[in-house]
Protein backbone atom coordinates (compact mmCIF):
# COMPACT_ATOMS: atom_id res chain seq x y z
CA UNK A 1 0.00 0.00 0.00
CA UNK A 2 1.40 3.37 -1.03
CA UNK A 3 1.98 6.19 1.44
CA UNK A 4 -0.94 8.29 0.17
CA UNK A 5 -3.29 5.31 0.36
CA UNK A 6 -2.17 4.56 3.92
CA UNK A 7 -2.80 8.15 4.99
CA UNK A 8 -6.27 8.14 3.43
CA UNK A 9 -7.06 4.85 5.14
CA UNK A 10 -5.94 6.16 8.53
CA UNK A 11 -8.08 9.28 8.16
CA UNK A 12 -11.08 7.24 7.06
CA UNK A 13 -10.79 5.10 10.18
CA UNK A 14 -10.44 8.19 12.38
CA UNK A 15 -13.53 9.81 10.87
CA UNK A 16 -15.57 6.77 11.90
CA UNK A 17 -13.95 5.72 15.19
CA UNK A 18 -12.33 8.96 16.36
CA UNK A 19 -9.22 7.16 17.60
CA UNK A 20 -6.69 4.70 16.19
CA UNK A 21 -3.87 2.65 17.70
CA UNK A 22 -0.47 1.99 16.13
CA UNK A 23 -0.97 -1.75 16.61
CA UNK A 24 -4.24 -1.57 14.63
CA UNK A 25 -2.52 0.25 11.77
CA UNK A 26 0.20 -2.40 11.69
CA UNK A 27 -2.37 -5.20 11.54
CA UNK A 28 -4.65 -3.45 9.04
CA UNK A 29 -1.95 -2.39 6.58
CA UNK A 30 0.76 -4.97 7.19
CA UNK A 31 3.47 -2.39 7.79
CA UNK A 32 6.19 -1.94 10.40
CA UNK A 33 5.82 -0.15 13.71
CA UNK A 34 8.22 2.56 12.52
CA UNK A 35 6.26 3.17 9.31
CA UNK A 36 2.96 3.38 11.19
CA UNK A 37 4.35 5.92 13.64
CA UNK A 38 5.95 7.92 10.84
CA UNK A 39 2.59 8.08 9.01
CA UNK A 40 0.87 9.36 12.15
CA UNK A 41 3.59 11.94 12.73
CA UNK A 42 3.26 13.18 9.14
CA UNK A 43 -0.53 13.54 9.43
CA UNK A 44 -0.15 15.28 12.80
CA UNK A 45 2.33 17.76 11.31
CA UNK A 46 -0.21 18.45 8.54
CA UNK A 47 -2.80 19.29 11.19
CA UNK A 48 -5.06 16.35 10.33
CA UNK A 49 -4.89 14.48 13.64
CA UNK A 50 -3.50 14.68 17.16
CA UNK A 51 -0.91 12.18 18.30
CA UNK A 52 -1.68 10.33 21.52
CA UNK A 53 0.22 7.68 23.45
CA UNK A 54 0.26 4.61 21.23
CA UNK A 55 -1.88 6.10 18.48
CA UNK A 56 -3.81 9.16 17.35
CA UNK A 57 -7.04 11.09 17.81
CA UNK A 58 -9.03 12.73 15.03
CA UNK A 59 -8.57 16.47 15.42
CA UNK A 60 -12.22 17.50 15.39
CA UNK A 61 -13.82 14.25 16.53
CA UNK A 62 -17.18 14.69 18.22
CA UNK A 63 -20.43 12.97 17.37
CA UNK A 64 -22.15 16.29 17.99
CA UNK A 65 -20.13 18.12 15.33
CA UNK A 66 -19.41 17.40 11.71
CA UNK A 67 -16.59 18.92 9.67
CA UNK A 68 -16.30 21.80 12.14
CA UNK A 69 -20.03 22.58 12.14
CA UNK A 70 -22.49 21.97 14.95
CA UNK A 71 -25.14 19.41 14.16
CA UNK A 72 -28.76 20.50 14.40
CA UNK A 73 -30.99 19.50 17.28
CA UNK A 74 -32.84 17.08 15.00
CA UNK A 75 -29.60 15.44 13.87
CA UNK A 76 -28.39 15.04 17.46
CA UNK A 77 -31.65 13.45 18.60
CA UNK A 78 -31.08 10.33 16.50
CA UNK A 79 -27.51 9.73 17.77
CA UNK A 80 -27.04 7.04 20.47
CA UNK A 81 -30.73 7.31 21.39
CA UNK A 82 -30.91 4.11 23.43
CA UNK A 83 -27.73 4.94 25.31
CA UNK A 84 -28.99 8.44 26.12
CA UNK A 85 -32.25 7.03 27.45
CA UNK A 86 -30.35 4.60 29.66
CA UNK A 87 -28.19 7.40 31.03
CA UNK A 88 -31.27 9.56 31.67
CA UNK A 89 -33.10 6.80 33.55
CA UNK A 90 -30.09 6.19 35.77
CA UNK A 91 -29.68 9.92 36.43
CA UNK A 92 -33.35 10.35 37.36
CA UNK A 93 -32.87 7.96 40.28
CA UNK A 94 -30.29 10.31 41.78
CA UNK A 95 -32.85 13.09 42.24
CA UNK A 96 -34.89 13.18 45.46
CA UNK A 97 -38.37 14.63 45.82
CA UNK A 98 -38.31 18.26 46.90
CA UNK A 99 -34.93 19.03 45.35
CA UNK A 100 -34.11 22.06 43.23
CA UNK A 101 -32.11 21.01 40.18
CA UNK A 102 -30.66 22.67 37.12
CA UNK A 103 -30.98 20.87 33.78
CA UNK A 104 -28.92 22.22 30.90
CA UNK A 105 -29.41 21.90 27.14
CA UNK A 106 -28.81 18.72 25.18
CA UNK A 107 -30.69 15.70 23.90
CA UNK A 108 -29.54 13.47 26.78
CA UNK A 109 -30.92 16.01 29.22
CA UNK A 110 -34.20 16.10 27.31
CA UNK A 111 -34.52 12.37 27.99
CA UNK A 112 -33.87 13.15 31.66
CA UNK A 113 -36.73 15.67 31.58
CA UNK A 114 -39.06 12.97 30.26
CA UNK A 115 -38.16 10.79 33.25
CA UNK A 116 -38.99 13.63 35.66
CA UNK A 117 -42.44 14.64 34.41
CA UNK A 118 -44.28 13.18 37.40
CA UNK A 119 -41.79 14.08 40.12
CA UNK A 120 -42.30 16.59 42.93
CA UNK A 121 -39.25 18.75 42.28
CA UNK A 122 -38.21 22.23 41.16
CA UNK A 123 -36.40 22.43 37.82
CA UNK A 124 -34.51 25.45 36.51
CA UNK A 125 -33.42 25.22 32.89
CA UNK A 126 -32.13 27.38 30.06
CA UNK A 127 -33.27 24.78 27.52
CA UNK A 128 -36.49 25.44 25.63
CA UNK A 129 -36.91 21.72 24.69
CA UNK A 130 -36.53 20.72 28.37
CA UNK A 131 -39.03 23.40 29.36
CA UNK A 132 -41.59 22.22 26.79
CA UNK A 133 -41.29 18.61 27.99
CA UNK A 134 -41.89 19.56 31.63
CA UNK A 135 -44.38 22.38 31.15
CA UNK A 136 -47.50 20.14 31.10
CA UNK A 137 -46.53 18.59 34.44
CA UNK A 138 -48.58 19.69 37.45
CA UNK A 139 -46.03 18.36 39.95
CA UNK A 140 -42.86 20.05 38.64
CA UNK A 141 -42.18 23.63 39.76
CA UNK A 142 -40.60 24.89 36.54
CA UNK A 143 -38.47 27.97 35.86
CA UNK A 144 -37.13 28.89 32.42
CA UNK A 145 -34.04 31.10 32.31
CA UNK A 146 -34.59 33.62 29.54
CA UNK A 147 -32.12 35.33 27.28
CA UNK A 148 -30.97 35.07 23.69
CA UNK A 149 -32.18 31.78 22.19
CA UNK A 150 -29.78 29.71 20.07
CA UNK A 151 -32.03 28.31 17.35
CA UNK A 152 -29.84 25.28 16.67
CA UNK A 153 -30.14 23.91 20.24
CA UNK A 154 -33.00 25.87 21.81
CA UNK A 155 -30.71 27.04 24.62
CA UNK A 156 -31.03 30.50 26.16
CA UNK A 157 -27.67 32.25 26.51
CA UNK A 158 -26.15 35.72 26.73
CA UNK A 159 -25.99 38.43 29.38
CA UNK A 160 -29.65 38.16 30.42
CA UNK A 161 -29.35 34.42 30.98
CA UNK A 162 -26.06 34.89 32.84
CA UNK A 163 -27.50 37.54 35.16
CA UNK A 164 -30.63 35.50 35.85
CA UNK A 165 -28.63 32.39 36.66
CA UNK A 166 -25.98 33.98 38.87
CA UNK A 167 -28.42 34.58 41.74
CA UNK A 168 -29.77 31.00 41.81
CA UNK A 169 -28.51 27.93 43.67
CA UNK A 170 -29.23 24.24 43.17
CA UNK A 171 -28.87 21.00 45.06
CA UNK A 172 -27.85 19.28 41.83
CA UNK A 173 -26.86 20.52 38.37
CA UNK A 174 -27.09 18.18 35.40
CA UNK A 175 -25.13 19.07 32.28
CA UNK A 176 -24.06 17.24 29.17
CA UNK A 177 -21.27 17.72 26.65
CA UNK A 178 -20.26 17.12 23.06
CA UNK A 179 -16.90 15.68 24.08
CA UNK A 180 -14.77 14.69 27.05
CA UNK A 181 -10.99 14.48 26.73
CA UNK A 182 -8.72 13.95 29.71
CA UNK A 183 -9.76 16.54 32.30
CA UNK A 184 -11.73 18.75 29.90
CA UNK A 185 -15.48 18.85 29.27
CA UNK A 186 -16.22 20.46 25.91
CA UNK A 187 -19.08 21.81 23.83
CA UNK A 188 -19.38 23.57 20.49
CA UNK A 189 -20.68 26.91 21.77
CA UNK A 190 -18.74 29.10 24.18
CA UNK A 191 -21.89 30.95 25.27
CA UNK A 192 -23.67 27.68 26.11
CA UNK A 193 -20.58 26.48 27.92
CA UNK A 194 -20.42 29.64 30.02
CA UNK A 195 -24.01 29.17 31.17
CA UNK A 196 -23.33 25.57 32.18
CA UNK A 197 -20.23 26.65 34.10
CA UNK A 198 -22.23 29.14 36.16
CA UNK A 199 -24.88 26.53 36.94
CA UNK A 200 -22.24 24.02 38.01
CA UNK A 201 -20.47 26.58 40.20
CA UNK A 202 -23.80 27.37 41.91
CA UNK A 203 -24.67 23.75 42.62
CA UNK A 204 -23.94 21.57 45.63
CA UNK A 205 -23.56 18.48 43.42
CA UNK A 206 -22.28 18.58 39.85
CA UNK A 207 -23.32 15.73 37.54
CA UNK A 208 -22.28 15.07 33.95
CA UNK A 209 -24.48 12.95 31.67
CA UNK A 210 -22.71 11.65 28.56
CA UNK A 211 -23.07 8.55 26.45
CA UNK A 212 -19.90 6.53 25.98
CA UNK A 213 -19.22 7.88 22.46
CA UNK A 214 -18.29 11.27 23.94
CA UNK A 215 -15.14 10.08 25.72
CA UNK A 216 -11.76 10.78 24.12
CA UNK A 217 -13.39 13.29 21.78
CA UNK A 218 -12.74 16.94 21.00
CA UNK A 219 -14.85 20.01 20.55
CA UNK A 220 -14.31 23.75 20.37
CA UNK A 221 -14.86 25.06 23.91
CA UNK A 222 -13.68 23.48 27.17
CA UNK A 223 -16.10 24.80 29.76
CA UNK A 224 -15.32 22.77 32.90
CA UNK A 225 -12.76 20.47 34.50
CA UNK A 226 -13.83 16.85 34.78
CA UNK A 227 -12.26 16.41 38.21
CA UNK A 228 -14.63 19.04 39.60
CA UNK A 229 -17.64 16.87 38.79
CA UNK A 230 -19.09 14.82 41.63
CA UNK A 231 -20.46 12.18 39.30
CA UNK A 232 -20.42 11.04 35.67
CA UNK A 233 -23.27 8.92 34.34
CA UNK A 234 -22.66 6.99 31.13
CA UNK A 235 -23.81 3.81 29.37
CA UNK A 236 -22.52 0.25 29.50
CA UNK A 237 -20.84 0.45 26.08
CA UNK A 238 -17.92 2.28 27.66
CA UNK A 239 -14.76 0.19 27.27
CA UNK A 240 -12.71 -0.96 30.25
CA UNK A 241 -9.75 1.06 28.99
CA UNK A 242 -11.78 4.27 28.82
CA UNK A 243 -13.50 3.55 32.14
CA UNK A 244 -10.18 3.00 33.90
CA UNK A 245 -8.84 6.22 32.42
CA UNK A 246 -11.72 8.47 33.38
CA UNK A 247 -12.54 7.10 36.81
CA UNK A 248 -9.26 8.71 37.85
CA UNK A 249 -10.97 12.09 37.37
CA UNK A 250 -14.38 11.46 38.94
CA UNK A 251 -16.78 8.78 40.14
CA UNK A 252 -18.55 7.03 37.24
CA UNK A 253 -21.95 5.37 37.31
CA UNK A 254 -22.78 3.02 34.44
CA UNK A 255 -26.43 2.79 33.41
CA UNK A 256 -27.28 -0.87 32.95
CA UNK A 257 -30.78 -0.60 31.45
Amino acid sequence: MKKKERHEKILDILKVDGVIKVKDIIAEMNISDMTARRDLDTLANDGLLIRTHGGAQFLNHSNETEEGHEKTHTEKKVLQTNEKKQVARAASKIIKDGETVFIGPGTTLEHLAVELKNRNIRVITNSLPVFLILHPSSSVDLILIGGECREITGAFVGSIAVNNLKSLSFSKAFVSANAVFNNSIATYSDVEGDIQKIALDNSVEKILLVDSSKFDGYDFYNFYDLNRMDLIVTDKKISKEVLDKYKEFSKIVIADK
